[in-house]
């Protein structure tokens, strides 16, 4: 007898569905490259999308019995098994690819920030190459399919603890924002005129230090200068410029809100550069030491932002396909998926609001964290450490995929058992 009740059946897991990787990973980057303002227009336009989804499909939930199957059983029986059977695959399809998707995010922040030297193949530059995903995401993947397969009970009991990470998660960002009322955290950024540098290679944000009495140069130096003594030869930019290291986190109360509310699109390979500082360029420019700075690495624009924003929140189905497994699930779909939707909407705008208030520019469009001792831009402003949204993003990400590998198989056995399908009688 189906057993599960509003809270646990549905409302849960939307919200490990909607509070995923996107928030973790790339909120931070849309709210820096986009500004402020047009991260609300994306983040207003894609949660009202949802929400008149939600009210439609809640609609036809309360008109009848929803058995096994869930949105594709809704749109089969009011639309007719032809529409229901054509978007239900899509809806498969977009489940499974949803997957995918939380898993690469598990890869994405246990390499780059979990164990970074755990790397298996690497290009000639010493740089991580893609196989790495693929060989770690196929591992990842084997062992969610074996939890899934040991039954969903399983699942929910994960998902408990998963999303209680989450949670703890997203605490420590708004007790941390809280904190730099009162003290700002320790992590600055280093700026060689107004281009920001890549500071895990270094620890002196300057050109000389005294050391023992003595001028030295620094590791900085070593990297733009052809030998350590003062009057070695050094790329021109360097000599123009004077380096400067300002707060990652200013502050609520520093005013940084105000060069965040603006959107700063560039082109892929352009350095990342703080908008209200100037610095001298050289005449002849030179790409020599261009590895030292934080670039863009892909082209930027209005609707790509969207098309990278949108798939946080689509998990709004993550109740509804388990409607076999509801003890009421006429009033528990309609219920529990509306108000996911309001409290994952919400958090989003403050989110949105905080970031743009509490953060440098030059580190919000950092995406990897590169300027920032390679710690999630994220977490440089959680309180204690960057640590607890390391771990919540992760298994954040690994609970999302278990959702998405629970609902879409049970999408693909309604639509079969219905016989619409004749490849999939099987």
């Amino acid at each position: 007898v189906p057993q599960m009740g509003t809270f646990v059946g549905v409302y849960l897991p939307c919200m490990q569905n909607i509070l995923g990787v996107i928030l973790f990973l790339r909120l931070t980057w849309i709210v820096g490259t986009a500004g402020i303002l047009e991260s609300f227009a994306i983040v207003s336009m894609c949660c009202i999308c949802t929400l008149l989804t939600a009210i439609s499909m809640s609609a036809i939930a309360t008109n009848g019995m929803v058995p096994a199957g869930g949105s594709y059983y809704m749109i089969s029986r009011s639309l007719g098994p032809e529409f229901g059977g054509a978007v239900g695959l899509c809806f498969y399809l977009g489940t499974t690819f949803a997957g995918s998707l939380y898993i690469l995010g598990t890869i994405e922040i246990l390499l780059t920030y979990i164990v970074p030297t755990a790397t298996i193949f690497k290009d000639n530059n010493g740089e991580a190459t893609p196989n790495n995903m693929r060989v770690y995401g196929t591992c990842c993947l084997l062992l969610m399919a074996l939890v899934v397969f040991v039954g969903v009970k399983y699942v929910n009991k994960l998902a408990l603890v998963f999303l209680s990470c989450v949670v703890l998660s997203i605490m420590a960002i708004y007790a941390g924002a809280i904190k730099t009322l009162i003290e700002l955290p320790e992590f600055s950024v280093c700026l060689l005129g107004n281009r920001s540098l890549k500071n895990e290679l270094f620890e002196s944000c300057a050109k000389m230090e005294v050391l023992n009495n003595n001028s030295v140069t620094t590791d900085l130096w070593n990297f733009f200068c052809e030998s350590e003594y003062g009057n070695a030869t050094c790329d021109e930019f360097f000599t123009l410029n004077n380096l400067t290291e300002i707060p990652a986190i200013p502050g609520l109360l520093s005013g940084v809100i105000k060069d965040n509310l603006w959107s700063n699109y560039g082109s892929a390979g352009m350095v990342i550069e703080k908008n209200n500082l100037h610095s001298e360029s050289p005449q002849i420019p030179s790409t020599d030491r261009d590895q030292y700075f934080v670039f863009n690495d892909i082209t930027t624009y209005f609707t790509l932002l969207v098309g990278i924003y949108f798939p946080s929140v689509t998990g709004i189905m993550a109740g509804s396909n388990r409607s076999g497994d509801l003890r009421d699930a006429q009033r528990s779909i309609p219920v529990g998926t509306i108000l996911a939707i309001l409290t994952t909407s919400f958090l989003y705008i403050s989110f949105v609001l905080l970031f743009g208030a509490c953060i440098e520019g030059v580190v919000l469009r950092d995406k990897f964290g590169v300027s920032v001792k390679k710690n999630p831009v994220i977490g440089v402003l959680a309180w204690p450490s960057p640590l607890v949204i390391v771990i919540g993003s992760f298994f954040s990400c690994c609970g999302a995929g278990l959702q998405s590998l629970t609902g879409a198989p049970r999408l693909l056995q309604a639509i079969a058992h219905d016989g619409i399908i004749p490849f999939l009688q099987v």
